[in-house]
């Protein structure tokens, strides 16, 4: 399928304070649109200037939630050059969603020239700072424009760029979270492994009571024994237990991560032994209380790496590696943001140039 480029005759003033840009506040010159029409398949993709939707009020993302989304990154290495990092992961993920959310599954070879044609065009936009990006966000929604639940026939898909500041612009300094013990994310049998708009909407309320008492984030525990750690916020999550690197097993409500994919291999590749398996919270805080819960850490695209110093358990603060960062969860984030912004050698063909 050609690619039809229609360019913006009305760009818009890129920033040039690169330490305001935030996250996902401002937006490039133009977006990726393309459409699926049952017994037709995908068609009509283009390249066109950045703008609102036009949808109509009974579609049907707005009242069933037929969507699903990625996030990934673009990086500006020293020399000048873009990259990207596993995006072939992220479009297979996005399929997987698309099963769970009876949308339509996307050619991945054509996403990816999709989105690197975005990128070229948009190449300018790319921040040059250390620690900033290029974010990325692919979605589909599903947009028939008549009521009643059934499977989507008529979707959009779409990409938009934001060039975001750093993370950590004052370090990466290690936050406080709690855990969760009255809602829940996600059930095995729903849609926790699938990235959809949904999971993330029903996490607002908990993570707003968790604010309010002056955590970063929510730690899930599993929806059906409220017993299992899942995940950290928006993010996976390991531990380090007595030496060993501990994180939560997938189990088909939490979600697949690439960084925590990325992690994993990484670890095993140097000859490390990271474990897969349930993780109670009874377990984590007995580890807490004897010090051999020696790091936590959330992993996610955003962040990459997010340590945690301090865990609270019904009301009560157990501090972990004396609240400062500590020393894999400081080598995991240096490796693999050595190796997204070109920094390290790619040894695993993690790279994709743009």
């Amino acid at each position: 399928m050609e690619i039809k480029i229609t360019k913006n005759s009305n760009p818009a003033v890129k920033p040039t304070d690169e330490s305001k840009l935030g996250f996902g506040k401002v937006f490039t010159d133009h977006m990726f649109v393309m459409l699926w029409d049952k017994g037709i398949g995908w068609h009509d993709a283009e390249i066109v200037p950045f703008g609102d939707l036009s949808i109509s009020p009974a579609s049907s993302v707005l009242h069933y939630g037929a969507e699903i989304f990625e996030g990934l990154k673009a990086y500006r290495r020293a020399d000048g050059g873009v990259q990207l990092f596993r995006p072939r992961e992220n479009f297979l993920r996005m399929n997987r969603s698309a099963v769970r959310m009876g949308l339509p599954e996307l050619d991945v070879d054509f996403a990816i020239e999709a989105l690197k044609k975005l990128i070229e065009i948009d190449a300018d936009w790319v921040p040059y700072s250390e620690g900033t990006s290029l974010y990325i966000r692919p979605f589909m929604i599903g947009d028939d424009a008549k009521l009643g639940v059934h499977g989507s026939s008529h979707v959009r898909f779409l990409i938009i760029l934001s060039p975001s500041g750093s993370y950590y612009p004052g370090g990466l300094t290690p936050v406080k979270i709690m855990i969760e013990d009255e809602d829940v994310r996600a059930v095995r049998g729903g849609t926790g492994e699938a990235k959809c708009g949904g999971n993330y909407g029903a996490s607002v309320r908990a993570g707003d009571r968790a604010e309010e008492k002056g955590y970063s984030q929510v730690l899930w525990l599993d929806g059906v024994e409220r017993k299992y750690i899942e995940e950290v916020g928006a993010m996976n999550v390991m531990f380090k237990i007595n030496g060993q690197i501990v994180t939560p097993m997938l189990n088909g409500s939490i979600l697949p991560g690439i960084t925590r994919k990325s992690i994993l291999e990484l670890l095993r590749a140097e000859g490390k032994e990271p474990v897969e398996r349930r993780i109670s919270a009874e377990e984590l805080i007995e580890a807490a209380q004897n010090g051999t819960l020696e790091e936590a850490w959330g992993c996610g695209t955003a962040a990459v790496v997010s340590p945690v110093g301090v865990l609270s358990y019904k009301g009560v603060d157990y501090e972990i590696g004396g609240g400062k960062i500590g020393e894999t969860s400081q080598e995991l984030y240096d490796k693999l943001t050595g190796i997204q912004w070109g920094r390290a050698e790619d040894k695993f063909g993690w790279i994709c140039p743009v």
